[in-house]
């Protein structure tokens, strides 16, 4: 079976607008059992933040963080029609009732649209107890 007939067609929408329009929306997914949540972004603003990730590394980081860098332009210059992947920033993945993974931090996450079994729109907050 092809993973390219098993994706939900909507969801590639959305992929697609964020890509193509810098389009970005907070949104939840359902992916085996957990729930991923946070803001889509492009994959071209994927690619910049984690490249930025690597910048102040040693030598070894900094070539990484090149060649993400170019990673994000190469999605940009080409501009496909079709989405495979859905890119989130400020991310966070909840299993079960537990608290969510990772508790802090600016969280990026890529996931491949053929594994996401559902999503609704707006992200998951928790309610701040003291």
């Amino acid at each position: 079976m092809s993973g390219h007939t098993d994706k939900d067609s909507i969801l590639e929408f959305f992929a697609i607008a964020a890509n193509k329009h810098d389009f970005s929306l907070d949104i939840s997914l359902n992916l085996k059992g957990a729930v991923v949540t946070g803001t889509m972004i492009s994959a071209t603003e994927y690619f910049s933040s984690l490249s930025e990730a690597f910048e102040e590394g040693s030598e070894v980081a900094q070539k990484v963080s090149e060649e993400l860098s170019g990673a994000g332009e190469a999605v940009e210059e080409n501009q496909p029609s079709e989405a495979n992947f859905i890119h989130l920033k400020n991310a966070k993945i909840y299993c079960g009732d537990s608290k969510p993974t990772p508790s802090k931090g600016k969280i990026l996450w890529r996931g491949k649209l053929s594994e996401i079994d559902g999503f609704f729109l707006g992200k998951i907050s928790e309610s701040k107890s003291k």
